[in-house]
């Protein structure tokens, strides 16, 4: 028997449309192993809501392993350490992997590449960081012609299926049980709702993609109304690698519907980690700088204030339900993401960085690259952002994307309140005994926002 090809997984949990494994699987044995690496991102290990989800996920790929005389190795350490002590061990000397663009994986590649043969892969993105250039053969820093020249190339090539059989070793390794990562919340576990929401693993994925496919004409429209959640709810399942972006690609454009809008959220996806593959700090730092001289409120003083907006207790029904949602299901609805994030920069001066840290560590969906784009968007700190003297008037936005139901779901105590008077009940008279005033009112917050943008500006 020939020897053993390792199989590195991280972000790419899946057997179909899976290269690495595809390759590894051509050359004769293959041993899968994920480790669970929190010293290569160092600050920027999994956080919580995501550790619920890949417990899950590992469980449901070792089970699709089995199916197919195959099983998952679990290791903890250094990826480097690791996979070249398992090599060692199983006498394996080359590896298989998708290339994954977070700047850890990226100098994790490198050292493992420096001491054994690593066979990396595409199969994350519609089109790996490069393959598209502007006219002076750089990277795009703005979406728009990026999403243009990225289309000039769709659909990307038709998904391979899993192979009916792996081929197993005469001998595995030992692997670590999934129960002693302890990556389940227990004291207190704060996730009971998060099963009820999520079905995390590649069938899971799948699923959801089938039963978005009737909605995906609505979703121009309903992507902005979180009351009836017209969104994908794909996010993680990408982010976790359990189904590609070809293949939702290619499922959505053969639905019927005219899913433009759509496929473009699927190439900003793209667009974010070509960012970070440009910006390896993106999550960090501002990527215009002349944010650094912008004056963030300090913590030490507006502490109260942080701790009442990751809460939902800040007094604005549709922030408070968002934030809500987000600690109850790990997931929050994008336009409302966009208000929360809003909310916390400009009406209450807070650094961007904390509410990015905080999303990390919340979100089943926190992905380097989108988290930290998008945070850097709402602020206007990014290369290709809003700009920070656009300040969304939460009141406002409620009522314009009908988030009445959304807020009667997350902020019960407001659920006797009309249409008319949820978005907004304190201007109303009608603020329950049991939900707190505005902490800031909108113009208040708003000027003070614009008068720290100016000073910033000399």
């Amino acid at each position: 028997m020939s020897k053993p090809v390792l199989l590195w997984l991280r972000q790419d949990l899946r057997l179909s449309d899976q290269a690495a494994l595809t390759a590894a699987a051509s050359e004769g044995p293959v041993i899968p192993v994920y480790i669970l690496d929190d010293e290569s991102p160092r600050q920027w290990a999994m956080g919580g809501a995501a550790r619920w989800w890949l417990h899950h996920s590992l469980s449901r790929l070792d089970e699709s392993l089995r199916d197919k005389g195959s099983r998952l190795i679990l290791r903890r350490g250094k990826s480097v350490d690791v996979l070249a002590a398992l090599a060692k061990e199983v006498g394996a000397s080359r590896i298989h992997a998708l290339h994954h663009y977070e700047p850890w994986w990226r100098n994790a590649e490198k050292a493992v590449a420096r001491l054994l043969d690593l066979c990396l892969h595409d199969g994350g993105l519609l089109l790996p960081p490069g393959a598209v250039r502007t006219g002076a053969g750089g990277m795009y820093r703005i979406y728009t012609p990026f999403a243009r020249a990225v289309m000039e190339h769709m659909p990307p090539p038709p998904p391979h299926p899993a192979p009916a059989h792996i081929e197993a070793p005469t001998q595995w390794p030992k692997s670590e049980s999934l129960e002693s990562w302890a990556l389940l919340p227990t004291k207190p576990d704060w996730a009971p709702g998060f099963a009820k929401d999520w079905t995390p693993g590649e069938k899971g994925a799948r699923a959801n993609v089938a039963n978005f496919l009737d909605e995906a004409g609505d979703y121009p429209t309903a992507r902005n109304l979180p009351s009836i959640e017209g969104t994908s709810r794909l996010s993680a399942h990408l982010h976790f690698g359990e189904v590609t972006p070809a293949y939702v690609w290619h499922r959505v454009e053969s639905s019927g519907h005219d899913a433009t809008i759509f496929l473009k959220e699927l190439i900003w996806r793209d667009y974010a980690h070509v960012q970070i593959c440009e910006l390896p700090t993106y999550g960090s730092a501002n990527a215009r700088t002349d944010f650094d001289r912008l004056n963030w409120r300090d913590l030490r003083e507006a502490g109260p204030d942080f701790t009442a907006w990751k809460t939902g207790r800040t007094g604005y029904p549709i922030v408070d339900a968002g934030m809500r949602q987000l600690w109850m299901t790990g997931w929050m609805h994008n336009r409302v993401r966009m208000i929360a994030a809003s909310f916390l920069i400009k009406h209450l001066l807070i650094d961007w960085r904390h509410g990015a840290r905080w999303f990390w560590d919340t979100l089943v969906d926190a992905d380097y690259a989108n988290n930290s784009v998008n945070w850097q968007w709402v602020a206007g700190s990014g290369v290709d952002a809003n700009l920070f003297t656009r300040i969304m008037a939460p009141l406002t936005q409620s009522d314009k994307f009908d988030a009445a139901d959304y807020i009667r779901e997350w902020v019960p105590e407001l659920a006797d309140l009309s249409d008319a008077v949820i978005h907004d009940p304190d201007a109303h008279g009608a603020r329950a005994s049991n939900y707190p005033a505005k902490i800031i009112g909108h113009r208040e917050g708003r000027e003070r926002a614009l008068e720290a943008y100016r000073r910033s500006k000399g």
